[in-house]
């Protein structure tokens, strides 16, 4: 999975309550780790029950994942992605709040302040696990990014309907490449004759009460398609999940890719809706 590169001075994201500051209940970590422990620093992901786990670098216990559970000295990090970093299967409907949970667990493990008076590889590992642990835990709660994220991991990227192409298209001025949807072809000739008007009479400064109102009928319709397009994504997760359940077996290869393939047409048509709804504020300001 995509991990952060280790920022300078503290780890990014949110953080519990000043909970490493010098003298904080955490300040000294061997007297926190009996009631801090959490799923993801106990176990490998993935991992048969009895099957060897890596050892401590420094005690050479069989270490957890993140840190060591008999020494408790940090780790070198590890390439996972991260749905394993926390020790969650690749399922796109995730239980938030553990997912919470499970971050300030680890957080309050891995914050370079615990590891202070640590030498300096030490130090730097705390870093880029935190580093890790936040960009994370930022990717997986947003159920878009979320979804984005797994279809990277299985090797595929968003249309050309994606903010990042929309953003490099206005740097560059370059042409994007736009696939309208099928079932908005009328409604978005429609509309982008209604905003090419509002355009013109904006800058004669004339002011149409009855375009405005069908730009905003045109607007709420796009919203609600937005809704619409959401809970057809959340159907497409339950397919998957399922898939996940069940476990790859012959001949189940092309129902994999087309699951991901639906997913990947409903948030390249939902990010057609909303830029136009962009398109429509930007009109009306």
């Amino acid at each position: 999975m995509e991990t952060g590169s280790a920022p300078s001075g503290r780890a990014r994201g949110p953080s519990p309550h000043n909970q490493w500051s010098e003298g904080g209940p955490c300040a000294r970590p061997k007297f926190c780790m009996a009631n801090t422990e959490s799923k993801s620093s106990l176990i490998i992901p993935g991992q048969a029950p009895g099957e060897a786990t890596p050892r401590c670098w420094s005690c050479g216990t069989m270490r957890a994942v993140h840190f060591c559970s008999s020494c408790g000295k940090v780790q070198p990090p590890v390439p996972v992605d991260y749905f394993t970093f926390f020790g969650f299967p690749r399922k796109l409907n995730l239980d938030t709040a553990e997912l919470e949970k499970e971050f300030y667990a680890l957080s309050r493990r891995l914050h370079p302040d615990v590891f202070g008076q640590a030498d300096t590889q030490e130090r730097s590992w705390s870093l880029e696990q935190s580093s890790m642990l936040n960009d994370a835990y930022r990717t997986l709660k947003d159920p878009i990014k979320r979804t984005e994220y797994l279809l990277r991991l299985e090797g595929i990227e968003l249309g050309e309907q994606s903010k990042q192409a929309t953003e490099k298209a206005r740097a560059t001025g370059e042409l994007k490449k736009q696939v309208v949807p099928p079932d908005l072809l009328e409604e978005v000739f429609e509309l982008n004759m209604h905003l090419e008007e509002l355009r013109i009479e904006k800058k004669m400064g004339e002011d149409d009460p009855a375009l405005l109102e069908e730009i905003g009928k045109a607007k709420l319709s796009l919203e609600e398609k937005d809704d619409a397009l959401f809970n057809e994504l959340k159907t497409e997760w339950n397919q998957w999940d399922k898939f996940v359940d069940e476990g790859t077996t012959d001949g189940t290869q092309d129902d994999r890719r087309k699951i991901l393939d639906a997913m990947l047409d409903v948030l390249n048509r939902r990010n057609y809706v909303r830029n136009l709804v962009r398109d429509v504020n930007e009109a009306l300001e």
